[in-house]
């Protein structure tokens, strides 16, 4: 199955994982993760897949993040509301985030994208 790959060109992340993603000749469509951001239930359904917290979804590095004081925000919220949050901004969203409707990786890591997507 072709996969979802949700990433912001200008990240250095987002192009060692799409150098990882064709060097192992992965199909994949390329979603621009700011210019499309996945919706609140898109991002609910990541977070039940993968596994992970809410927590984990958010770009705790990036600008906005600091800008708008999401670590507090968040702090007590539930990950409906994390959802809500993330999904009101693509640059809040840590990305890449690569799905194939049942696995869900969130940023990258070459080991983990070598044991999911190989």
């Amino acid at each position: 199955m072709a996969l979802s790959f949700y990433w912001y060109p200008n990240c250095g992340t987002c192009k060692k994982a799409k150098k990882w993603l064709d060097d192992h000749e992965k199909t994949y469509s390329s979603i621009h993760i700011v210019d499309n951001p996945p919706t609140k239930e898109e991002l609910l359904d990541f977070i039940e897949k993968s596994g992970l917290p809410a927590k984990k979804f958010f770009n705790t590095s990036g600008k906005k993040y600091r800008e708008l004081n999401i670590k507090d925000k968040i702090k007590d919220a539930t990950t409906e509301e994390m959802a809500t949050i993330l999904a009101s901004d693509g640059m809040l969203i840590k990305r890449p985030i690569v799905t194939d409707g049942q696995n869900v990786t969130v940023g990258f890591k070459e080991e983990t994208f070598a044991e999911i997507w190989l």
